[in-house]
């Protein structure tokens, strides 16, 4: 089938969101092991020194609670992207990260922002608007799923907890819909039947020469002497006793 050129599952999709997974339990693991705080490294707004968290920021979490929150829409988000996306996921991941990262900086409160949760909700953002802009049925289906089971994650890129980086989430949903209009993918074409071709010709079309002009079914009663059926007699001969 066309479809499954583009969608095609293997084992090689579960290698970035087990990366992720991996990378950001890493880092918490080694912060409690070595009793070290890796805060510092995260964005500080409009600070030079905070541009760093732009690449550090996403891999630190203050809690196992951060940490677990974030693992779950990270790994799912992520095969989505690779699973329908293929071709472009990995620049969606590189550039959403980036361009988040110098949005918080840009219109963050004077704090350390860290958390992968910015690169979710880009992940979120770009699949639910892609699947729109695209009109095609199945990634229609994907942003429908997507509204679902994150919906409620839109009331965070509001200021409605001091503790939350609201700016980052805001930052992370602004970059979705930003890749998700500029950014092209490639999607199987719609299957088009033989009558939505634009050289289909009725005149010729075996079907429709069974109907008038008036829609009416026309039996077809003519027949020639080639098409009659023609029945042959094999007779045989009793066997003689000599």
């Amino acid at each position: 089938m066309l479809e499954t050129r583009y969608f095609k599952f293997s084992l090689e999709l579960l290698l970035m969101p087990l990366f992720g997974i991996l990378s950001i339990w890493t880092v918490f693991w080694l912060e409690l092991r070595f009793g070290v705080n890796f805060n510092n490294y995260g964005i500080f707004p409009r600070r030079l020194s905070g541009l760093q968290g732009v690449l550090f920021g996403p891999f630190i979490h203050g809690s196992i609670e951060h940490l677990y929150n974030n693992t779950i829409p990270l790994a799912v988000l992520t095969l989505a992207l690779y699973y329908f996306y293929q071709k472009s996921a990995t620049k969606i991941m590189i550039l959403g990260m980036l361009i988040t990262g110098v949005f918080t900086w840009l219109i963050g409160r004077p704090s350390y922002h860290i958390g992968v949760s910015g690169v979710i909700y880009v992940l979120a953002s770009f699949i639910f608007f892609k699947g729109i802009f695209t009109k095609y049925y199945r990634l229609i289906a994907l942003s429908l799923a997507i509204v679902f089971i994150y919906g409620s994650m839109l009331w965070y890129i509001f200021p409605i907890e001091e503790s939350i980086s609201w700016e980052g989430h805001l930052s992370g949903f602004l970059t979705g819909l930003l890749l998700a209009r500029i950014v092209k993918t490639e999607i199987p074409e719609p299957v088009k039947y033989k009558w939505e071709r634009d050289d289909f010709n009725e005149e010729n079309d075996e079907f429709l020469k069974h109907f008038d002009e008036n829609g009416n079914f026309i039996e077809n009663t003519t027949s020639s002497e080639e098409e009659k059926i023609k029945v042959v007699y094999h007779i045989k001969r009793p066997k003689s006793d000599n």
